[in-house]
């Protein structure tokens, strides 16, 4: 906070009960964070910035943090992160300081990072730690915890539907908001702040949506042609169902399928006001629904965006690598198997399936398609970033064929892509004529 308005006790001691809240509830941050600034509406805009800043620095850097201080308790953490994630000196922190806590912070100042071991040094659980390091080599793992401990900036996603991206830009732009185009997605926009956008005149018309630039990339590599009958087989809130439908241009029939009406239910509001006509939500109760099965060998593209970890996008909800164990990792695999077979049987001969995740582990991804194209030979996978580079979109990727993206190479949340296509069924023998008696 080095520079900006003075800490005050008042909002400090609102930042020690928001993160003990935190941490002790199996509720998202995030969420737990909305019910804490409802439970207390004295907090202005800039106390909520200031309590929910140093929660989440707390959650990115939580191991190091308990090292340096000693303490898993909220206060010491709180003023660890204080301290050594936000720079501030004794000086700036006396004021908040009970009797003692002057050598707390001289020792939490004079900690040594390099001295501790690799999951502590880079704030990941050990056996998340261990992983990155096996398939990648602790350089690697090393620079992708470093990039996931940064704050993610804001994206948005322009609907082809409403206005292009150089309209879009000057409409923020009148509304004091800035941004520039997005380094790969062609329709995205990156803020230089996080406005709230709800009440913006763009976004209430329609004509930008949030979506992270990886997000939108996945999208690319559906490639949907107008006309086609397109599947988004785990629509969730359905930002990728809209995307897909812009590039449609809201011609042929866009299928969002999911299991839970909740989620659905919050497509509903940003469709109405998206322009487009070509979708429909679909609640099924599994990947086996028959509703699913009436699809069967019909559609032209399939999008698995498969239910995970969600350890790309540690870098907007850093509780999640304290949340999971290699159980859960182990459980996921299995449902993303099943969820991944069953979308394959909707996609016709000749069609496109993309599974993706928002997960960094081979087990969610790589080995997930590897067993996948070993059971079902009628499926091959095609070269992910060519298919970009034919939509205009340059990108380089180390796990090609497939797409990874990586925070502290692309600039993204982390998102791996696999696009695979079923081979075209054969032509039928030409019979030749019976010989003439």
């Amino acid at each position: 906070m080095t520079g900006g308005p003075k800490l005050t006790i008042f909002v400090f001691e609102h930042a020690i009960r928001a993160l003990s809240g935190v941490l002790s509830s199996s509720v998202a941050a995030d969420k737990g964070l909305s019910e804490y600034f409802r439970e207390n509406p004295k907090l202005g805009h800039a106390d909520r910035g200031v309590v929910a800043e140093t929660v989440y620095a707390v959650l990115r850097h939580k191991r190091s943090l308990e090292a340096a201080s000693g303490s898993e308790y909220p206060r010491e953490l709180a003023l660890a992160a204080l301290a050594r994630v936000r720079g501030m000196n004794l000086k700036q922190l006396e004021h908040l300081l009970r009797p003692k806590e002057t050598e707390l912070i001289q020792k939490i100042k004079g900690w040594k990072a390099e001295e501790a071991p690799g999951a502590v040094r880079n704030d990941l659980p050990d056996w998340l730690w261990d992983s990155l390091v096996a398939t990648r080599g602790e350089e690697a793992a090393e620079a992708l915890a470093r990039g996931l401990k940064q704050a993610a900036p804001l994206d948005l996603r322009v609907n082809l539907m409403k206005n292009t991206r150089d309209e879009a830009l000057a409409q923020l732009k009148a509304t004091e908001i800035e941004g520039v185009a997005t380094r790969y997605s062609p329709h995205g926009i990156r803020l230089a702040s996080k406005p709230v956008l709800q009440r913006n005149p763009l976004f209430l018309s329609g004509g930008v949506e949030v979506q992270d630039e990886g997000s939108q990339l996945l999208v690319e590599l559906m490639a949907p042609k107008r006309g086609e009958m397109v599947i988004d087989f785990c629509a969730g809130a359905g930002g990728k169902t809209l995307a897909l439908g812009a590039l449609m241009r809201s011609s042929g029939r866009l299928y969002a399928l999911d299991v839970a009406a909740g989620r659905l239910a919050k497509l509903k509001p940003r469709l109405s006001r998206s322009g487009l006509s070509n979708v429909h939500p679909l609640r099924i109760e599994s990947e086996n629904d028959i509703k699913v099965k009436r699809m069967a060998g019909r559609a032209d593209r399939v999008l698995v965006d498969a239910p995970c970890s969600g350890l790309g996008t540690v870098r907007r909800n850093p509780d999640l690598k304290w949340r999971h164990d290699p159980s859960d990792i182990a459980e996921l695999a299995v449902k993303q198997a099943a969820i991944l077979v069953a979308a394959a049987r909707l996609v016709k001969p000749g069609g496109r399936l993309v599974y993706a995740t928002c997960s960094l582990l081979r087990e969610e991804n790589r080995a997930v398609v590897d067993a996948f194209l070993a059971a079902h030979p009628e499926f091959a996978e095609i070269d992910a970033v060519e298919v970009l580079a034919k939509r205009g979109i340059v990108i380089e990727s180390a796990a090609a064929p497939a797409l990874e993206l990586l925070p502290q190479v692309h600039g993204t949340d982390g998102f791996f892509a696999c696009v695979m296509e079923r081979k075209a069924a054969p032509a039928p023998a030409l019979v030749a004529d019976p010989p003439s008696e």
